[in-house]
């Protein structure tokens, strides 16, 4: 696999921007022998490597007393191309989140990892016979920097990739553990293949095109193929999955998009026996109320009883239309704006079981084998997509469901409820009994029962690719795997049931490596290419996938030896890979304990630290990487090994930084932002504010180039209050003697408690606004005295840290600003010792004053005729009345 991507160096405190001794000499260094200039790219990278020097954001020991914080971001991949402008935002939030919890007392825990196993570092490979390992050191190597550039609270000593063997060896120990407990097994599923490029491609790498679906690389023609596979049984989790959304914080839309994707249904499973055959047809319907009208039958072109009950004249056209549709995408398939049906009449009959009725059985692309059973009753009267087809093709149409009166059948499908007709025993019955009722009927016949249906399939987990997780699991005979002793290390993920597959027309049963064993690495291959028939380039290393294997001991040697003993077998590795999922769906708990090598993290971290408590991430990943995630965490709790059955407590997804131009970033749009030139050009502090400020945080907003320097002057602004530009030293302002405002006191509490309260909220735009407003008041004040500064620059931390950390040791601090804590709010500062009075003649407004809240009649009144606005106006005239509302105005009527 080659070396791991940090160099071999994680876990320890070593400081890689600076040796030991001069980074001991740095922190000696007195911070304000600097000049008083503003030059964000010295004290910015001067922070970073302070931070790092000391491991000034590694998370403490559970032994610690305190309370604890646990942020996490989404699992970022390493791409070639770096971090663009969008990037940062969730990681700039979290961020926030994770200096503020800090600086409230708590430990917190806000690691960084890499995704690194995948289909771009492959593709790169190929193209340029550079094992992937090499790119995906390069490309986290940049990815380290430029989040290090950006001045993130990480706990860098936790760092780790997906490709890193102490990760790789959990991995496939969840996977073995799944495979002990029967949730994992082996089918031949349909996958895209390109016979051009020889290789299986992912559904993210094949384009719908006119000329049908083709290679999104050299755009050659894609097929459909059935390659063996290894299946999770996520399905058998599909009711927690959809039960654990109830107590999770997370955006409404997201919950609903992972019950719509688990797709739980509750109906009726429905017998039709196919005539002049022995097999029969189930169908699972939520409508059983609606059998009567059931007027023909449809099965997938996949479903494996097609051939056999297609008569024979009808073989030919049968043929050629599966032919035809097999290359087309469930997507295509299931599109309801495609008004134009297709199918072929199969010549089978089945009969209906509530009528006794003689229906015919189509075969049409509509339907798929991935849901259901892969076979419906066609209700036409009832259902939009049937109703299509039966007019496509001639078809009866019975209407079974009252339907509002001047309703037209004919024109198109009733959809809605009614009392039941045309339904003999059912008639005149609202639709929920009359589905009791049939099912019930069904059930006593043995030709149905209650049933529940999910539209979630089982995870086809894995891949014919190279650079991925390999299986630890071999394939020997059937009469081999008999041989297998009772006290074998060999048993100890072995399920219940064999594992069976078909390799080279022989019955081969998998046979899962002990612990010791762990982990299973890649072995040097010549070519990163799939072979033609779409095995995995693994496929082609015949000396790691050719072994011997002690039945007793699960050791293994190669067999271009002879075979070592009797109780040796031949045996031979899987050669598919995992997918990208296996790694970033653990990849929270390996953080709690990253150098654990007895378990996935000890007892102590996973009660400690549990769940975390923030997770932030786009909203791309709110169904597949998320739903797989709850799947191990809850298998992983159910087998003892967690102590919670859910990951991620409160989620949250920030929307998208769009380019100038309003459109999503992309190369091909040329709207693409760096940040390394936003940093140089502005620095680290003034990007994560504007990133903050652009609008709510789960807004898609777009970026401006000028916008940044309005957030620029705020932080130069709020240097200029600090610190001296000609010493360097604290401002003289701090020490001129003269008082505060009573405005700016009162601002100051208000936005420590508004900030607060927003960064709780994830408000960071109002957050930051609040802070402006403080800076307009703070630059009207004769004088900030150094607490209050001290406070100001405590708030603003969490936002801009490295100026923050700057003017904090600029005022004498030694320890990190964090440590100084947030602080507390005076709601006795926050009321307002005066108010504005407002002085009219007439009723006409000439003026304002400020005046004490408890201010008499006379002297509200004395003030408001000594105004010299209204003086204008009642000079030389007699006072007809004087009318004062304490706290509000002063009107003087005059006549003339």
């Amino acid at each position: 696999m080659g070396p791991p991507p940090d160099g071999g160096k994680r876990g320890q405190a070593a400081i890689q921007t600076l040796p030991a001794r001069a980074a001991a000499a740095y922190l000696q260094t007195p911070m304000d022998a600097t000049p008083g200039t503003y030059d964000f790219t010295a004290f910015e990278r001067r922070w970073q490597e302070r931070w790092l020097a000391e491991g000034a954001f590694r998370a403490e020991p559970a032994s610690c007393g305190k309370p604890k914080y646990y942020v996490l971001d989404m699992f970022p991949y390493p791409s070639g191309a770096g971090l663009h402008i969008g990037h940062p935002e969730g990681y700039t939030a979290s961020d926030i989140l994770a200096r503020y919890k800090k600086a409230k007392g708590f430990n917190v825990l806000h690691p960084m990892g890499w995704d690194a196993f995948g289909l771009p570092a492959e593709q790169h490979a190929i193209a340029t016979g550079e094992h992937p390992a090499v790119q995906t050191r390069r490309n986290i190597d940049n990815f380290r920097r430029q989040l290090r550039m950006l001045g993130f609270a990480i706990d860098w000593d936790r760092e780790f990739s997906t490709t890193d063997e102490d990760y790789l060896r959990w991995t496939q120990w969840i996977f073995l553990q799944l495979l002990k407990h029967g949730l994992a097994y082996v089918s031949e599923k349909p996958v895209w293949f390109c016979p051009a490029l020889g290789t299986v491609l992912a559904n993210e790498e094949v384009l719908n095109t006119p000329e049908g679906p083709r290679s999104e690389r050299g755009d050659h023609p894609v097929e459909r193929r059935p390659i063996r596979q290894w299946v999770l049984r996520i399905t058998a989790y599909a009711d927690k999955l959809i039960g654990g959304l109830d107590a999770l914080d997370w955006p409404d839309s997201t919950k609903r998009l992972q019950r719509n994707w688990i797709g739980r249904s509750e109906g009726a499973e429905v017998t039709f026996r196919l005539e002049g055959h022995e097999a029969s047809l189930t169908v699972f319907t939520t409508r059983p109320d609606t059998l009567h009208g059931a007027t023909y039958m449809v099965i997938a072109p996949e479903h494996p009883l097609l051939a056999k009950i297609t008569a024979a004249d009808r073989r030919r056209e049968v043929e050629a239309y599966v032919a035809a549709v097999r290359n087309k995408s469930d997507l295509e398939r299931t599109d309801l704006a495609d008004m134009k049906k297709t199918g072929v009449f199969t010549g089978a009959y089945a009969i209906n079981p509530v009528n006794g009725a003689s229906i015919p059985v189509w075969t049409a692309d509509y339907v798929l084998m991935s849901y259901g059973t892969g076979a419906i009753m066609a209700v036409p009267a009832h259902d939009a997509r049937d109703w299509e087809f039966a007019q496509q093709f001639g078809l009866p149409i019975k209407q079974v469901v009252g339907a509002p009166e001047g309703f037209d059948i004919r024109k198109e499908a009733w959809t809605g409820d009614g009392p039941l007709v045309n339904s003999p025993g059912l008639e005149g019955l609202p639709v929920e009994e009359a589905k009791r009722k049939i099912t019930a009927r069904l059930s006593g016949k043995g030709q149905g029962r209650a049933a529940v249906n999910y539209k979630l399939r089982d995870w086809l987990f894995s891949r014919q690719r190279y650079w991925g997780e390999p299986f630890p699991v071999l394939w020997v005979s059937r009469e081999d795997y008999a041989r297998i002793p009772a006290d074998s290390k060999l048993r100890e993920f072995l399920p219940t049931e064999p594992v069976t597959c078909m390799l080279e027309g022989k019955e081969a049963c998998a046979v899962p490596l002990p612990a010791t064993k762990l982990p299973l690495t890649l072995p040097e291959v010549k070519s990163y290419q799939p072979s033609p028939t779409g095995d995995s380039p693994l496929s082609k290393a015949t000396e790691w996938v050719d072994v011997w294997v002690d039945l007793a001991t699960g050791e293994t040697a190669s067999r271009s030896a002879a075979r070592p003993g009797d109780r040796w077998a031949a045996a031979s590795r899987e050669t598919n890979t995992m997918p990208q999922w296996a790694g970033s769906c653990w990849y929270h708990l390996r953080y709690l304990d990253p150098r654990n090598r007895d378990s996935v993290a000890s007892k102590e971290a996973l009660t400690y630290w549990g769940s975390p408590d923030f997770y932030i991430g786009g909203a791309e990943h709110a169904v597949l990487h998320l739903l797989y995630a709850r799947f191990w965490h809850r298998f992983l709790h159910d087998i003892g090994v967690l102590p919670e059955p859910e990951p991620f407590r409160r989620l949250f997804h920030q929307g998208l930084i769009l380019g100038e131009d309003g459109e999503k970033m992309s190369k091909s749009r040329g709207n693409v932002v760096n940040p390394d030139t936003i940093v140089k050009e502005h620095g680290a502090d003034a990007l994560r504010m504007y990133l903050m400020f652009l609008g709510p945080l789960e807004a898609s907003k777009p970026w401006s180039s000028e916008g940044i320097t309005g957030v620029s002057r705020f932080l130069r602004r709020l240097w200029r209050l600090a610190v001296d530009e000609q010493t360097g030293g604290p401002s003289a302002r701090l020490a001129s003697g003269a008082a505060e405002s009573e405005d700016f006191v009162r601002e100051l509490h208000r936005t420590i408690r508004k900030v607060g309260e927003d960064v709780e909220t994830l408000q960071f735009n109002t957050a930051i606004s609040q802070m402006m407003i403080l800076m307009n008041t703070a630059e009207k004040s004769a004088s900030v005295s150094r607490d209050s500064l001290e406070a100001f620059v405590r708030i603003a931390a969490p936002f801009a840290p490295h100026l923050c950390e700057e003017i904090w040791s600029r005022l004498g601090h030694r320890g990190g600003v964090a440590a100084a804590g947030w602080p507390s709010f005076d709601p006795a500062k926050l009321v307002e010792s005066t108010v504005e009075i407002v002085f009219q003649v007439n009723g006409k407004v000439r003026g304002t004053g400020k005046m004490a809240k408890e201010a008499s009649k006379d002297e509200l009144l004395a003030a408001c005729r000594a105004h010299p606005d209204v003086q204008k106006f009642t000079a030389g005239k007699p006072v007809v009345k004087e009318i004062v509302v304490p706290g509000k105005l002063v009107n003087i009527v005059v006549a003339g």
